[in-house]
């Protein structure tokens, strides 16, 4: 009898599943699991791009394109796996996966400051700090999203880690601010946009999370999917523009300053 038990269990699931046919799921649905595979293509081809790009940049600026693909790489498998568990599931939320992913690049997101401000020693104090913020500010954001919602840890850990965002959006803007500022000019420029994607990008994810009380799960998870490509591979395609941006720069002013030495 366990055979067959097991078999129309698998035929269950199976029966639940969402179909590839965008008419035969509700439209919201649909939306979602095609944003989920668009999301994975967008990763992978995030993480082949940079990790192509290493060495095309400045040797000091290989590690800034390495971490890049890693990001998009592990978003990439992430999204494969949490596309698989929605469409089998029926729709289910693959809430735990999200947040896995986020507790991985996030921080990794956040290291890119100071690898491009090159600041050795000095930077493993924000390097420490910016990921010390970051992994606080994901636990308590997915102890807040499994807790029932309008609950008192539900809004607690929630504020708890709107707390922690803010503090990362304050050491980017106020420690860190003069270094940026001290930056080469097309550098210094691609780190203010990147700070302006953790200060407005990040703000999606709160958001989100409200959105879930007023029971607009599937609205929500378009957001985030539509929210992380950008906010991932978006990131890391400024920050090579502003390398590349940097070393033009460089390779123009280099002729003007050998015509001003010859005699």
């Amino acid at each position: 009898m366990v055979a067959p038990l097991a078999q129309v269990a698998a035929l269950a699931e199976h029966a639940n599943a969402l179909s590839m046919d965008f008419a035969k799921n509700a439209p919201l649905q649909s939306i979602t699991l095609y944003l989920f595979f668009a999301g994975t293509v967008a990763m992978g081809a995030g993480a082949l791009y940079f990790f192509l790009l290493r060495d095309t940049v400045e040797p000091a600026y290989r590690s800034s394109m390495v971490v890049a693909g890693l990001i998009c790489a592990i978003a990439c498998f992430h999204y494969f796996k949490m596309t698989h568990v929605y469409q089998e599931s029926g729709g289910q939320f693959p809430t735990a996966l999200r947040y896995v992913d986020w507790l991985f690049t996030t921080p990794l997101l956040l290291i890119k400051f100071p690898l491009l401000l090159r600041m050795g020693d000095r930077g493993t104090k924000f390097f420490c700090q910016l990921v010390l913020l970051d992994v606080a500010m994901i636990v308590t954001a997915f102890i807040a999203e499994t807790s029932p919602v309008n609950s008192l840890n539900w809004w607690m850990f929630f504020l708890v880690s709107c707390a922690f965002e803010l503090l990362i959006v304050g050491v980017l803007y106020t420690q860190l601010g003069t270094a940026i500022a001290e930056a080469p000019a097309p550098l210094a420029k691609a780190l203010e946009t990147m700070r302006l994607f953790v200060l407005v990008g990040w703000a999606i994810y709160p958001i989100g999370f409200l959105m879930a009380r007023s029971g607009y799960g599937e609205a929500r998870e378009i957001v985030y999917n539509v929210a992380d490509v950008i906010n991932k591979v978006g990131f890391g395609l400024v920050a090579y523009h502003g390398i590349q941006a940097m070393s033009h720069t460089r390779a123009e002013s280099r002729p003007e300053l050998e015509r001003g030495r010859s005699p």
